[in-house]
């Protein structure tokens, strides 16, 4: 690890994706702007008050595809610098710049829903007749009509829509170029210490005392910061629930939940089951933690440790595009030419730098390839945090190389089980031949626990736990503030963890790490494509191509079907709570084996 937290101009170029994929030049950049305001004129003088035959209507929705995708590859380009660069002026001030432009756009076109939907539902079936590629967007409006709002109220919050944007970014801003969190000490020795680091570094590091005093003085730094981030987090809240409101929804929950097609059913199964079921399972991989590190307690602080730390070694970028290539080449030729594109022609940001977004994600705008964050550890472990965002980047590629853009993107319910299904294929890769070699063997078993399932079952579920008590509170007209938010972050994880984990001062304040609460029903969706995903994952083991085949063509049909039809198409059924618990039984399958094989290993 360096010794000192590097600023974007002083790291590897190599190393940083290539945003010239989406524009070249400035000037293209300039161009692509001023073509996507002749767009929106040209829309608003031929169709506002004209949408009133099919012919009209699929006459504009074809114009719409081209400003839809025009939008989409300016935010990009612009929402891209700014994440790697959060200290970068410059690229903040353009990123606003193009954001109160498209606010502009959306406002002059935000006529054409709510025209379509002002003539019969008969005429608007004949669009659909007349138009496969249209037939999709027009079932979609005609399910959210009961909701629609009139168009001047459209028109203003489209003109808003860059403000409405606005707690997410006082949170970043907040978090990546506000807090100082400077250097601790531990042992003698001055350690330096970020967002990036802690949570990619210390937060996994086996030196108790170091890893205690991160915690620490990474707690504290959060804690100077709690008022102002839950300010943020009170006012995406209320915004939500007026919109709600607006919309016609008695719960800010239901509200959030019908763009994602997905019962309420569903939704609380998901939390429910597996904050109740999946506890017992969680406390006895703690235990074993415990057991195998010697100490005399458990707190949230020890839950990131390793089984066997002296079993990964460091894996450079090289070797881990071996690893995904081969692992993941049971999807065919076609997905790892893609992954080698991605490492070829720089899809992926690799380096850690001040000021670049946390954690890890994938972008992909219609009309250019996926771009990859990831702040490279070289912990094995990343393989599979990388090969989880080459399975976002794999679906869009599908899905957008064989959809419209009105249909490549699917519920976000359904978003995370392409990504948890490259973990799955990387571990069950890596499991074939370990047969043999105990501790390997119990490695990558491990390395599914602590990185798949904890990262996608354990917190984010807990997160999306929190977050449901949170809406709850606004949906019966109350308001968070900092104590309390951490009040309710601190009682979800005492239930969860029970007596076998102290869930130590500072952990409350996790909810002030994660940006996912800023968009919506998000985090319960970890854990519901991790549920698709283990099923399939099992099939593929047991059917091998046909499975791949069936996947695959899931992964092509993008938005089209709703979460439950796309998991039938995988042959699996989430209207019922069986695939949740079997998920949940192979968790602690594999939880036990661990068990096991330490126990063996130690005879």
């Amino acid at each position: 690890m360096n010794n000192r937290i590097l600023s974007r101009n002083e790291v590897d170029g190599e190393r940083t994706w290539d945003l010239s994929a989406i524009y070249k030049t400035d000037e293209d950049f300039e161009r692509a702007v001023a073509k996507i305001r002749k767009l929106g004129e040209n829309i608003e003088k031929e169709y506002k008050g004209n949408l009133k035959s099919a012919e009209e209507i699929n006459s504009c929705l074809d114009s719409l595809q081209a400003v839809n995708m025009l939008a989409g590859l300016i935010s990009s380009y612009r929402f891209l610098a700014v994440s790697v660069d959060m200290t970068n002026n410059e690229n903040q001030a353009q990123s606003v710049r193009a954001s109160d432009l498209l606010s502009q756009v959306m406002s002059r076109i935000s006529f054409v829903e709510e025209e379509i939907l002002e003539n019969d539902e008969e005429e608007i079936r004949r669009a659909m007749e007349a138009s496969e590629q249209n037939r999709h967007y027009l079932e979609e409006l005609l399910r959210g009509k009961p909701h629609a709002l009139s168009i001047e109220v459209e028109k203003a919050l489209a003109t808003l829509s860059g403000l409405m944007n606005s707690p997410m970014t006082i949170y970043n801003k907040a978090k990546l170029q506000d807090m100082d969190f400077g250097t601790f000490e531990a042992e003698g020795k001055t350690y330096p210490l970020s967002f990036v680091l802690y949570e990619n570094h210390y937060d996994y590091n086996n030196d108790l005392k170091v890893r205690r005093a991160a915690f620490e003085a990474f707690s504290k730094k959060l804690k100077d910061y709690e008022n102002t981030v839950a300010g943020a987090y009170q006012t995406q809240v209320q915004k939500e629930k007026s919109l709600a409101t607006l919309k016609g929804f008695d719960s800010v929950i239901d509200y959030l939940l019908f763009d994602q097609n997905v019962t309420r059913e569903m939704y609380d199964r998901q939390i429910d089951v597996i904050y109740k079921e999946l506890a017992p399972h969680m406390r006895k991989y703690a235990r074993i933690l415990k057991k195998i590190h010697g100490m005399d307690k458990m707190t949230f602080n020890d839950l990131k440790l390793s089984v066997d730390p002296s079993y990964e070694p460091p894996i450079t970028i090289e070797k881990a595009k071996e690893y995904v290539i081969d692992g993941l080449s049971i999807l065919g030729k076609d997905y790892t030419d893609m992954i080698e594109r991605a490492f070829e022609e720089r899809w992926i940001d690799f380096v850690q730098n001040r000021g670049k977004s946390t954690g890890a994600f994938c972008s992909s705008p219609y009309g250019a390839h996926p771009f990859i964050l990831i702040s490279w550890t070289q912990r094995m472990r990343e393989v599979f945090v990388l090969a989880h965002e080459l399975g976002h980047a794999g679906h869009f590629y599908l899905s957008q190389n064989s959809r419209n853009i009105f249909d490549a993107r699917p519920s976000l319910y359904f978003i995370e089980a392409p990504s948890t299904m490259n973990e799955m294929i990387m571990a069950n890769y890596l499991l074939k031949d370990s047969s043999d070699d105990r501790r390997f063997r119990r490695w990558v078993l491990s390395s599914m626990i602590s990185r798949t399932y904890y990262h996608n079952f354990v917190t984010h579920m807990l997160e999306a736990y929190y977050q449901r008590e949170v809406y709850k509170l606004i949906d019966e007209g109350g308001s968070v503030h900092a104590k309390k938010l951490s009040e309710i972050k601190r009682k979800t994880l005492e239930n969860f963890w029970g007596e076998e984990v102290e869930i130590n001062e500072g952990a409350e304040l996790i909810w002030m790490r994660q940006q996912h609460y800023y968009k919506g029903l998000y985090p319960y969706t970890y854990s519901a494509g991790l549920t698709v995903a283990t099923e399939v994952s099992k099939k593929i083991l047991a059917e091998g191509e046909s499975a791949v085949s069936a996947w695959k063509e899931v992964l092509r049909t993008g938005g089209l079907k709703n979460p439950v039809g796309l998991s039938k198409m995988a042959g699996v059924d989430i209207t019922t709570d069986q695939p949740l618990r079997n998920t949940i039984a192979y968790i602690g399958e594999i939880i036990d084996e661990i068990e096991k094989l330490t126990e063996s290993m130690n005879e």
